[in-house]
């Protein structure tokens, strides 16, 4: 899986003493077509989201609010990227293993998806997903 299929996206940051605004349009500022948005919140100390890659769904995940982690895993190595503003997004594209983590009291993990919600679309084995990839088991690295 080639390391571009994901990068940090810096949407507009409108400042404004009432209080900031930023923006996120289809095909302008996320590179997809937003079919599905959902958000993950209340998530307890120590607990972990995600565990999982897509065959076909893209998405960018966003802290709207607080922070929380996020480890992409590609079979032969990991990054883990630390979200804390809500004017940023990490787009991941398809065939990625990504797991969320050390969120902070009172995070929201917002997510903008390609796809509407298809279960036949995700990987939710860790081994199946090294077998996806043509990779070797790596004893999760």
């Amino acid at each position: 899986m080639p390391i571009q299929n994901h990068h940090l996206i810096d949407f507009p940051k409108i400042i404004d003493p009432r209080g900031n605004l930023t923006v996120a349009e289809q095909m302008e500022h996320v590179p997809f077509d937003i079919q599905r948005v959902y958000w993950t919140y209340d998530v307890p100390s120590g607990e972990s989201r995600g565990g999982h890659a897509h065959r076909e769904c893209e998405e960018v995940i966003i802290a709207v609010s607080g922070s929380f982690d996020v480890t992409l895993d590609f079979g032969d190595h990991r990054q883990t990227y630390h979200l804390n503003h809500p004017y940023q997004g990490l787009y991941v594209g398809t065939g990625v293993w990504r797991t969320l983590d050390d969120f902070s009291s009172g995070a929201v993990c917002l997510v903008l998806a390609s796809q509407l919600f298809d279960e036949e679309d995700y990987i939710r084995d860790y081994d199946e997903y090294l077998q996806y990839l043509g990779v070797q088991e790596t004893s999760h690295l």
